[in-house]
């Protein structure tokens, strides 16, 4: 029985060494299946899972049609918006309010220069705008373009039939002068020379101290949505980082009565009551005709004779009030000699004041003053227009520089061309009257013919008159700044202007004219209402407006 079961055990053994298994399947053989000519195999298809985000409805933009077009062009977004025809449905909206502010859009009340009235309420504005007369234009509707209305419509609702004349804006100006009294609603990139801006409740963008959130022509702009909350930089039209403000004043002459009025009330006493007109410009403009002489005499009030000089330690005042440049086109300048216009170049030069018009020598004095401000360029030049004895700048002279039309010209077209404003001045032919006369027409012409924005008349002792040519703005004669003639030809030597200019983003946009008053030999103060009123309609009147 042993012998029989290793047998079987023995017999397994070889048997799982030749299988592999106990056990193996039948051996067959597999026909693959061909298909017949013109059957394609069957494709296998496969289930694969969507890994897509689910679409969701994309983010609408609505803008307001009634914001400017500039200030929609100026738009710009990191991701394209689709836009919405219509508020409803939009997710990010731009429009009109103040819920959620982003800027202001500025515009300005405007008529045409030769206005007498300075300024308005708003709530005058809101009635001419419902319908009612207003203190500028009467009866006149208010002149202002589509986009204009159609912003002010939404702002303050429709105004009544008859109130508003709109008008294309490159025809508003003219149908504002030829119309006159009349007064017109312009953006704030729309002023030019020829437009008075009129003060809302006292207040004006020309202003240094201007603030939009203030002001009743300042358009709130607002957004709302998410995408629009992470943008921060907005079109707008007013940056006070783009202004600059210039000051031109008339003759200047620290002498006589005036120097003698200096010495009993302080050497700042002219300046007391007009200082900050001067000090808060940008840029303040002085024509000193006078030098500074070392032993200059005691002042004489009633001094005979025409030879000048002022004791150095009058140029406190030209500091207290600001002087940024000094014009040196005046006929005194050399009434002492070298030695005393050598001193005053000094004193300019050490306190950083260019000068411009005189000089150490011809050259010197033919050069223009080049200052940027803001961004905005603006250049200085001048000369004297009656020459000879006047004007002693020569190769190696120091003095006033005479007129040298042809050079002159060329530099005011090679300073465009570079991109500066130039403001143009003469030491002219002085004349006692409003009307400017023949050859100071003349003259002025043609510097603004060469590019001139700006030609200012520093010799007068008067008042005159005006002219805006092409957006150059002309004012043959400003008076006297600091001078004694308050009784030499009253009223008229008791009168006299500053001129406020504003520049913005490399334009000449407007000119505000400050009016003072003589009260005395060496002070001058602002007007009265009724005085700036008269002396506008005078002045205006000798300009042909």
């Amino acid at each position: 029985m042993i012998v029989v079961i290793v047998l079987v055990v023995i017999l397994s053994t070889i048997s799982l060494s030749r299988t592999g298994f106990p056990w193996s399947p039948r051996s067959q053989t597999v026909t693959p299946y061909v298909p017949p000519p013109g059957e394609q195999l069957p494709t296998a298809t496969f289930f694969t899972p969507s890994t897509a985000t689910p679409t969701q409805d994309p983010d609408l933009l609505w803008i307001n049609p009634a914001l400017p077009e500039l200030f929609r062009s100026g738009l710009i977004f990191n991701s394209s918006f689709p836009q919405a025809d219509q508020l409803e449905g939009a997710t990010e909206v731009i429009t009109i309010g103040d819920e959620n502010l982003i800027t202001h859009w500025i515009y300005v009340l405007a008529a045409p220069f030769p206005t007498v009235p300075d300024g308005i309420s708003l709530v005058d504005l809101k009635a001419a705008w419902e319908g009612d007369r207003n203190p500028v234009s009467g009866s006149h509707p208010l002149l202002m373009t589509q986009e204009v209305a159609a912003i002010l419509s939404v702002y303050w609702g429709e105004s009544a039939v008859g109130a508003v004349e709109v008008i294309p804006e490159n025809k508003i100006a003219d149908t504002a002068w030829r119309n006159q009294p009349s007064l017109a609603i312009l953006p704030f990139e729309a002023l030019s020379p020829d437009w008075k801006v009129i003060k809302l409740d006292g207040i004006s963008p020309l202003q240094k101290d201007f603030k939009p959130e203030e002001y009743a022509l300042s358009i709130p702009i607002s957004k709302s949505g998410s995408v629009l909350d992470t943008i921060h930089e907005f079109p707008r039209n007013y940056d006070p980082q783009k202004l600059t403000t210039v000051i031109m004043t008339g003759v200047t002459a620290l002498v006589r009565a005036t120097a003698w009025t200096m010495e009993a009330e302080g050497i700042n006493y002219p300046a007391q009551d007009i200082k900050a007109w001067l000090k808060n410009a940008d840029i303040t403009h002085i024509s000193n005709e006078v030098p500074f002489a070392v032993g200059c005499p005691y002042p004489n009030p009633v001094q005979k004779g025409l030879r000048f000089c002022s004791d150095p330690r009058y140029i406190q005042l030209l500091e207290t009030i600001g002087t940024d440049v000094v014009e040196l086109t005046g006929d005194h300048f050399g009434d002492y000699g070298p030695e005393a216009m050598y001193y005053t170049l000094e004193l300019y030069e050490q306190r950083d004041w260019p000068y411009y018009g005189g000089g150490a020598n011809r050259q010197e004095a033919q050069e223009p003053v080049l200052l940027e401000h803001n961004g905005n360029m603006i250049a200085f030049l001048g000369c004297n227009a009656k020459g000879g004895g006047y004007a002693t700048a020569g190769p190696y002279q120091p003095g006033a520089v005479a007129c040298d039309f042809n050079k002159m010209t060329q530099q005011i077209k090679n300073l465009r061309e570079e991109g500066y404003l130039p403001i143009a001045t003469f030491q002219h032919f002085e004349y006692y009257t409003y009307t400017a006369q023949p050859d100071q027409i003349r003259d002025a012409d043609k510097l603004t013919q060469a590019g001139a924005v700006i030609v200012s008349g520093s010799q007068a002792h008067q008042p005159q008159g005006f002219e805006i040519k092409e957006n150059a703005f002309i004012h043959h004669g400003l008076g006297n700044l600091f001078f004694d003639q308050i009784y030499e030809i009253p009223p008229n030597t008791a009168t006299a202007f500053i001129d406020r200019h504003i520049f913005y983003d490399g334009k000449h946009i407007s000119t505000e004219l400050l009016t003072i008053q003589f009260v005395d030999y060496a002070r001058a103060r602002p007007m009265t209402t009724s005085e700036r009123e008269t002396l506008l309609r005078t002045v205006f009147q000798a300009s042909g407006w």
